[in-house]
């Protein structure tokens, strides 16, 4: 049995997959309304392509979780303790002293072997930034992990802790001299060299567990990591669902601790839950002169201390002894796992981590199938509607002449053209939406943007002074708000006139009443205005004067910042695009199942016409398709409150209907 094949335990892991079991059953219950409905023939290439998104959102559901902390604060260990203690083994390395030298991704890609990526330092001289080089696997260095071999697996692992040693320019130019070490100092005066990580970035895909049900940890290592490398409070530390900042009892709250709280974690709290803090290495204040009582209130006084350096509520803060934890964890030792006060931690996680993630992925979810049963309802209720139309019209007709049938005829013929110029009508307004949706692609073309964010990057190369770098930024984001702006209020253009032509047309025609889908630009705009408000941090914290090695640091930031619009412009693209496909799919489905219903109709009077006698043997083929239909609104009704019970049972009951499914 190899190290991955090692059964899990702890309150956060066994949680964890109850929510994995929570996602697969609500996908298994998407599939069930996806195939009922495709097998029912209610479907169209909207609602295909919407339940696909819906699947395939759930299919690549990360939950991430990011460690971040100065150096020597025991992160590695408290990962180890928290996620690995099963594998009887230090996962990450962990010893005194700097460990991990740089932001570490662990994940699990089913399609690769176990793997260790690492990105060299010596990519820091230039602009691109990590996300583009991810793209291009041959400026990484990679490792095999060998899961069967402990000693492989350490050893390789070992790699995250390597340095080089370099001249004090290349340094400063990769933004990684620490004025304020001491030993950077020493160094430096000694040889005018000084140790630096190896590298850059590393990426480890391992087959844990929880890394296979999708869970994702990030590793971030101390305050010159964080600030050099932009992606990291741009998008990796705002995206993580839970953010866990440590501290150590031996060290107390540093200036460089405060740093990293005050910029990078705590404007992270009005956006998110889930930020937890952590003081660790209380086992330095285990001594056994004193009583528990006495230990318990110097842990306590910590506490205090640390909250109000922080600013938080005592009740926010976690004091924990990672090392013992792992030990009691792999020793099997529940007094030792008590008094290192992790249970209490992973409880937190526990109930911030799940519930909040599950509160995420349901909202979203439900938003859709909601969408994806109205549309469907409406059309059999449409259908419905026509054929108890049709059957009262034909129980009319019972004992008639032929002229009365005549009549009917002639009026069956006339609302069939009277439709037909209404298409007409429908056509030309299909094409005034076609010239407004059009008008939108332009205002959120990617190739205008691309072109925007090149003429900025020239803007700024010109300039080696800080207002001119300013101002380059300044006009980036002035056109990108207004863009953004225009888009937004085209999309209610649109809306205004779809919603007035819908009404219009169903009431010309009797159709059904629909309601158009909504879409709104508001959160890409809050994401655009928050990058706007990171470009402002990093001016004002940062770069007063620019000197050569800022002037690289600040193009880096510019390239990670410009990254993060041209994704948000990308989602919203497409978010919008699908929402322009869905616009007409309601009213292209009730067109298309309203000239079907003509179409039987007429038929069915034409036939009655020629043979009388077929009127009873009508009325009974609609009134079977009426049970059809009523029945098909029961089933779907049926199906739907499955998925929505899938969706509303909590995460930690998983196991319960996981056998259900």
């Amino acid at each position: 049995m190899n190290l991955a094949q090692s059964v899990m335990s702890g309150t956060l892991a066994t949680e964890f997959e109850h929510y994995s079991a929570w996602r697969n059953q609500v996908s298994k219950r998407i599939l069930r309304l996806r195939d009922w409905m495709n097998a029912q023939e209610l479907g169209d290439a909207e609602t295909e392509l919407r339940l696909k998104q819906l699947l395939d959102r759930l299919n690549e559901d990360r939950l991430n979780v990011a460690f971040v902390a100065e150096f020597s604060r025991g992160k590695s260990e408290l990962i180890n303790a928290i996620f690995f203690s099963d594998y009887q083994q230090r996962v990450l390395p962990s010893s005194a002293g700097r460990t991990t030298m740089c932001p570490t991704e662990l994940y699990y890609e089913e399609d690769s072997p176990p793997f260790i990526r690492l990105l060299p330092i010596e990519t820091k001289g230039s602009a691109e930034t990590v996300s583009d080089l991810k793209r291009r696997p041959d400026e990484w260095s990679e490792f095999p992990l060998d899961i069967d071999s402990v000693e492989q697996m350490a050893a390789a692992l070992q790699r995250l802790s390597e340095t080089t040693r370099v001249p004090a320019e290349t340094a400063r130019r990769f933004g990684l001299i620490d004025p304020s070490d001491e030993e950077t100092q020493r160094s430096l005066q000694r040889s005018g060299t000084v140790d630096i990580p190896r590298w850059r970035h590393a990426l480890i895909n391992f087959p844990h567990p929880l890394l296979k049900q999708g869970l994702v940890i990030l590793d971030t290592p101390g305050l010159n990591a964080i600030g050099t490398e932009p992606e990291l409070t741009l998008n990796l530390l705002p995206n993580a669902h839970a953010v866990l900042f440590i501290l150590a009892a031996d060290t107390g709250v540093t200036r460089s601790d405060i740093d990293i709280w005050r910029h990078f974690i705590s404007p992270l709290q009005g956006n998110s839950r889930g930020r937890l803090v952590v003081l660790n290495k209380i086992d330095g204040l285990w001594d056994e002169l004193k009583s528990p009582e006495q230990i318990d209130a110097e842990i306590n006084k910590q506490v205090k201390e640390t909250a109000d350096r922080l600013e938080i509520p005592v009740e926010h803060i976690y004091p924990v002894s990672a090392q013992k934890a792992l030990v009691a964890k792999v020793q099997k030792r529940d007094d030792l796992l008590q008094r290192s006060r992790m249970p209490q931690l992973e409880a937190a996680m526990t109930s911030e981590l799940i519930p909040y993630k599950q509160e995420l992925v349901r909202e979203s979810t439900t938003a859709g199938i909601e969408d994806v049963v109205v549309r469907t309802t409406e059309l059999i209720e449409a259908r419905l509607a026509n054929i108890q139309d049709q059957i009262e019209e034909l129980e009319n007709l019972r004992g008639k002449n032929k002229d009365v049938i005549s009549h009917m005829m002639v009026k069956a013929n006339q609302d069939k053209l009277n439709f037909d110029k209404g298409l007409a009508q429908f056509q030309a307004l299909r094409n005034v939406f076609s010239q407004h949706a059009q008008q939108l692609r332009t205002t959120l073309g990617m190739e205008a943007l691309r072109s925007h964010v090149h003429k900025t990057r020239v803007n700024m190369e010109k300039s080696y002074f800080t207002k001119g770098i300013r101002s380059a930024m300044k006009d980036f984001f002035l056109v990108i708000r207004e863009n953004m702006t225009r888009a937004a209020n085209q999309v209610e253009e649109i809306q205004v006139m779809m919603a007035a032509m819908y009404r219009k047309f169903s009431e010309d025609h009797g159709l059904a009443a629909v309601s158009p889908p909504v879409h709104s630009m508001l959160k890409f705009h809050k994401e655009i205005q928050r990058l706007e408000r990171k470009f402002d941090e990093r001016f004002n914290t940062v770069f007063h004067m620019i000197t050569q090695e800022q002037h690289l640091l600040t193009a880096r930031f510019f390239e990670t910042l410009a990254s993060e619009v041209v994704k948000t412009w990308e989602i919203a693209n497409r978010e919008t695009e699908n929402w322009m496909r869905a616009l007409m799919a309601p009213m292209d489905t009730q067109v298309r199942e309203h000239q079907s219903q003509l179409k039987r109709r007429l038929e069915s009077v034409k036939r009655i016409h020629e043979a009388t006698e077929t009127l009873d043997h009508r009325i009974q083929e609609l009134e079977a398709s009426s049970g059809a239909s009523a029945a098909q609104l029961e089933a779907l009704a049926y199906i739907n409150n499955q998925v929505i019970e899938a969706l509303n049972t909590p995460a930690q009951s998983g196991h319960a209907y996981a056998r259900s499914a």
